[in-house]
């Protein structure tokens, strides 16, 4: 029996393009809204406080790709003293009717690509019709994809980033810049960042919630994605969203973390609150968006199901390339 294995220089070796990434999430969220999928909410394990991370462990389905699997990752928000990433992973890839390990798979760049995917997939659907304006703050990993993979949407006229650290956000900016061929303008603060933007994404690293992303600089129509583990917005700020809308109810009733959790716990927020999941959009069983005037915001947490198919993908192109590295499993 052979496990099938992709590391990070295969998996950049494959270099799937932003239209390849998108279709791969994008076939995976259809399947969810048809009921062709199981989403298992992830769970957490914390080792020891004192080392300031935690690993998420999520797990799914997708029937059409024959798959099912389970990613761990680590969420260390101190790794960039070591010059490790913040988030590390492996997706597991496994026979649904057997239990047989099929792939493993270096899942580090797949939860940044696939997170990305995500929000530039809501706002496919979410956002106002020709947005002009993207303001994001967090300049980790995913956040990379965020701004690329909105951009190869909508060809933003302006697009600003914001990150704590001075040197990040200039870093992050000047990347973004150089791969899009456009300027993206370095803030100083939140405000600057986010006020009166068309699409406003949230994806920090708080180490606790803090109410730092003010309802006033949410125009009327705008979309709003936030996703920090930490909330940072005040209780104040859902009663100016016209429209919820989320990946997976089911991830609301788990955890205590998240966006919306202080929401959520106050009973600002519930389960009636929500007009969809974003399955059910892709899926055309809902609407996304149905006015300009309307605000909507968007919570995702994390898709099993978008890791697997994204993984999938790469498998296929990797072994059409022949750089798949096979281990044995077992002699039987």
């Amino acid at each position: 029996m052979i496990i099938e294995y992709l590391g990070k220089p295969e998996i950049d070796q494959v270099a799937l393009t932003d239209q390849e990434i998108l279709d791969a999430v994008e076939q995976a969220l259809v399947a969810t809204g048809r009921g062709q999928c199981v989403i298992e909410p992830r769970v957490h394990l914390t080792p020891d406080p004192a080392f300031n991370g935690h690993f998420n462990v999520l797990r799914g389905y997708v029937a059409p790709l024959g798959y099912a699997g389970v990613k761990v990752v680590g969420d260390y928000v101190d790794n960039y003293k070591k010059g490790l990433p913040s988030e590390l992973a492996l997706l597991n890839l496994f026979c649904p009717q057997t239990g047989a390990p099929r792939a493993v798979i270096d899942a580090s760049g797949i939860t940044d690509m696939r997170t990305g995917a995500l929000t530039a997939l809501g706002a496919k659907w979410l956002a106002p019709a020709r947005p002009k304006v993207l303001g994001h703050v967090g300049a980790r990993g995913t956040a990379y994809w965020n701004v690329r993979l909105l951009d190869h949407i909508f060809d933003f006229e302006e697009i600003r980033v914001h990150s704590r650290r001075a040197e990040s956000r200039e870093s992050f900016a000047r990347r973004l810049s150089q791969d899009l061929g456009k300027p993206v303008t370095a803030t100083e603060d939140w405000e600057s960042c986010l006020a009166g933007a068309d699409i406003q994404v949230e994806a920090t690293r708080l180490t606790a919630p803090t109410p730092m992303f003010k309802a006033d600089w949410v125009r009327k129509g705008a979309l709003v994605i936030p996703y920090g583990t930490m909330s940072a917005l005040p209780l104040d700020f859902t009663d100016r969203i016209d429209k919820f809308v989320m990946d997976d109810l089911g991830q609301m009733r788990a955890g205590g973390l998240g966006a919306l959790r202080p929401h959520i716990n106050a009973g600002k927020v519930t389960e009636a609150s929500f007009h969809a999941e974003i399955g059910e959009i892709a899926a055309g069983l809902k609407p996304g968006r149905e006015s300009e005037d309307e605000t909507i915001l968007f919570w995702h947490r994390g898709l099993a199901t978008s890791d697997i198919a994204l993984g999938a993908a790469i498998l296929e192109k990797a072994r059409k390339l022949g750089i798949v590295q096979d281990l044995r499993y077992r002699n039987d």
